[in-house]
């Protein structure tokens, strides 16, 4: 019989929310702020920023900031407040790193993640933020989702019926444990957000909207990591994104569900080392000049 744990009252995540301390970031007066976890070294003045998937609050990467943190490396979670468009989004993101006076950053996303960081990216082109690129589970185009015509009206929907959009793309027939506890707190998390919060993503991640790859071409760094197992995006969806960057480096899981940066952190935790390694010495370094990570450290990968 599997033994199940309530990730939110683990002890690895209870020294988290101890040791790291939420700030809410007023960038704009329209807007409630963001929220936002720093931990590691603030002398790093390139860090690693992740942007969670719609269903998720900033502190769904806490296993990443717990563990790169340990290692020297300076990483920041960050939840936006309610903006209704990408562009919105781009601009209120881009006050976000002017308030942290961060010229440039590597940025980690996931699903709805993973596109906004993409579209930040174009969106600075001409005075580029952008380092590099880790993209896990995430798409170029938000037509995958077919919710175009009904986007305009998610602000006026019930917050529970939005929260039943969300959970019927959650895969949790699974015999994996790791898995189902990955699901249980991503509902949790879910469940915290407000009716605002979820329709103004749910409208971001479905009004028609598309990455412009030519816009891309400066990023030289770009990791995408995926898993093979059952998860919301179908396998075109994954070949798109391989098109559009025919040089990054894939990372691909065995296994891990829809939230692997939850269910296998080990494994992301060291191909995001992986990615930013070749970044130490530089000015875009996201570890502490003085810690050297072990150079037999990425040799082999834990068994997914």
């Amino acid at each position: 019989m599997a033994f199940f744990v309530d990730m939110s009252k683990s002890q690895e995540y209870i020294s988290f929310r101890s040791s790291v301390p939420l700030k809410k970031i007023v960038v704009d007066s329209n807007t409630r702020g963001w929220k936002v976890y720093d931990s590691g070294p603030k002398t790093v003045k390139t860090p690693l920023i992740c942007l969670p998937p719609a269903s998720g609050t900033a502190d769904v990467y806490f296993k990443q900031m717990l563990a790169l943190s340990a290692k020297g490396y300076r990483i920041i979670s960050a939840e936006n407040p309610v903006y209704w468009t990408v562009r919105e989004w781009c601009e209120g993101f881009k006050k976000l790193l002017d308030h942290l006076e961060l010229e440039k950053v590597h940025l980690f996303g996931a699903s709805l993640g993973g596109f906004l960081v993409q579209k930040f990216a174009e969106y600075t082109v001409n005075c580029p933020r952008v380092a590099s690129l880790i993209l896990c589970n995430t798409f170029v185009d938000t037509s995958v989702f077919n919710y175009d015509d009904s986007a305009a009206v998610f602000w006026m929907l019930p917050s529970l019926l939005l929260k039943k959009m969300v959970m019927g793309n959650f895969t949790a027939e699974h015999a994996d444990p790791r898995i189902i506890e990955s699901v249980d707190f991503m509902v949790e998390r879910l469940d915290s957000l407000t009716q605002q919060d979820l329709a103004s993503r749910l409208t971001m991640n479905c009004v028609y909207s598309c990455v412009e790859p030519q816009k891309l071409s400066y990023i030289e760094s770009v990791t995408i990591i995926d898993v093979f197992d059952e998860y919301a995006l179908s396998s075109p969806v994954r070949e798109e994104i391989y098109k559009f960057y025919p040089n990054a480096k894939l990372a691909h899981l065995k296994s891990g569900g829809n939230f692997p940066y939850l269910s296998r952190s080990d494994e992301i935790n060291l191909h995001l080392q992986i990615h930013l390694r070749k970044f130490e010495g530089t000015p875009l370094s996201a570890i502490e000049n003085g810690y050297k990570q072990n150079e037999n450290e990425d040799e082999k990968l834990p068994e997914g």
